[in-house]
């Protein structure tokens, strides 16, 4: 299975193969494509983000794409999200700026890679069918945090995996 990783914006290039070696590992191939520009009519002023699911759907995509940003995103009445994704679909987005340890006033490269991969597999697990677990050790906890998102691990659990398995072939 190919996963495309779509850069809005500036993303740092460290991360974006980090993710797509990892994935590509994972999932079988990926393929990080050119960046596009922000679609600026997805930012909300009032609250200084841009809407998740506006920069979703603002770009076609013909396969399973995980579009990356580093700027900050809420939907809906949320604060902020750290990713989105059509449930069965073939789209998810990750904003990299709450993952980021330095929001946190630390420096981390490996955490951040680390976070960046949790929400890669997350988001990911959504477009595969997966909703939220009850598992707190599985990528598919839902994190209301960074904390969260810490304490879980980057893989899915047994059962998420055998709930996915007919359609996605996991080499982890």
């Amino acid at each position: 299975m190919k996963i495309n990783l779509q850069p809005i914006g500036y993303v740092n290039r460290g991360i974006l193969n980090f993710l797509k070696d990892k994935l590509a590992e994972i999932f079988g191939e990926a393929e990080i494509l050119r960046p596009v520009e922000i679609n600026r009519r997805c930012f909300d002023p009032s609250r200084r983000k841009y809407i998740s699911t506006c920069l979703l759907r603002s770009y076609p995509v013909f396969e399973i794409t995980l579009f990356i940003t580093e700027h900050d995103l809420f939907a809906d009445r949320l604060n902020f999200v750290f990713g989105e994704a059509e449930l069965g679909g073939t789209r998810a987005i990750i904003s990299l700026y709450r993952l980021k340890p330095e929001f946190y006033g630390i420096r981390d490269g490996e955490l951040f890679k680390e976070r960046a991969l949790k929400e890669a597999m997350h988001e990911l697990g959504h477009v595969f069918g997966l909703t939220h677990c009850k598992n707190p050790n599985c990528v598919m906890f839902f994190s209301n945090s960074i904390l969260d998102t810490d304490r879980k691990g980057w893989k899915y659990c047994e059962l998420c995996s055998g709930k996915i398995s007919g359609r996605v072939r996991l080499r982890l």
